[in-house]
């Protein structure tokens, strides 16, 4: 689509666009669904474990361990397992992870600002960089979510017989950095105008006012007024038709009389 400048767009109304609440309701809500991803220890159970009670199940994350069972609301946490966190995916999971969570938040602090719906229209800009931010953050998430869960039954255990689940905490990542992703790229799709200008809410303004409305009305004419006046045929000054008589003359003297033979200066007696 060509570019057009700001003064060809009309907005519809003055409430925040669409895209823009979709994503900043999307990703908060992801934000704390990874949170919780992040930080509980169920990434995958192990259960059927040899040697144990048949109710008992082991739960492992990212960050610690804990055994507990079907029976029993209160887990037992801390445990150590060196193999297990020698794994390589679980350093690379802790450190996304946690990246996600900080990049979402760096985000959040960007996105506000440019979405504001006190202001006449929101800074698509600055709104659009905080989209990307949350993209990216989104991304970050599901790299190690998917990771784990295409390694699950690799990573190191105790025997190879011991039934391998996947935990609530893999469900979680991925809606929550589908979230992430989704509203992430529907709000950075606002820095540029597509779909008729519909995505961002607005219109062109020769679609709403007519094409007429943008027409540049045709330039007023500037009348001069002229100096030159009417010249009579009547009048009786002596001078030339051709002569420029756009201002009044000033009247010549009056020539003395021929009858008259006083030309002294008159005295009292005279008046």
């Amino acid at each position: 689509m060509p570019s057009r400048s700001a003064q060809d767009w009309i907005r519809l109304s003055l409430r925040t666009p669409g895209i823009l609440i979709f994503g900043m309701v999307l990703v908060p809500c992801g934000w704390v669904l990874n949170l919780t991803a992040t930080v509980a220890p169920n990434w995958r159970t192990l259960h059927d474990i040899p040697n144990t009670p048949s109710v008992e199940f082991i739960e492992q994350g990212i960050w610690d361990i804990c055994r507990t069972t079907t029976i029993s609301q209160r887990p037992e946490c801390n445990l150590q397992d060196t193999t297990y966190f020698n794994n390589q995916i679980i350093e690379v999971a802790q450190g996304l992870m946690v990246a996600s969570l900080i990049v979402t938040l760096i985000g959040l602090a960007v996105a506000i600002p440019g979405v504001r719906c006190w202001k006449s229209e929101p800074n698509w800009t600055v709104a659009g960089l905080g989209g990307l931010l949350f993209f990216l953050a989104g991304v970050m998430t599901i790299i190690p979510i998917a990771w784990y869960t295409h390694i699950i039954d690799d990573v190191a255990t105790v025997s190879p017989v011991i039934d391998v689940r996947v935990g609530y905490c893999i469900i979680l990542g991925y809606i929550g950095g589908i979230f992430e992703v989704l509203g992430g790229f529907v709000m950075f799709i606002g820095i540029c105008r597509c779909c008729g200008g519909k995505n961002r809410g607005e219109r062109r303004v020769e679609d709403v006012m007519g094409p007429q409305f943008t027409q540049k009305p045709p330039p007023r004419p500037v009348i001069v007024p002229s100096l030159n006046r009417a010249r009579s045929n009547v009048s009786s000054v002596p001078y030339s038709q051709d002569d420029d008589v756009s201002f009044p003359r000033a009247k010549s003297p009056a020539a003395p009389s021929a009858n008259s033979s006083y030309s002294g200066r008159p005295y009292d007696a005279d008046l």
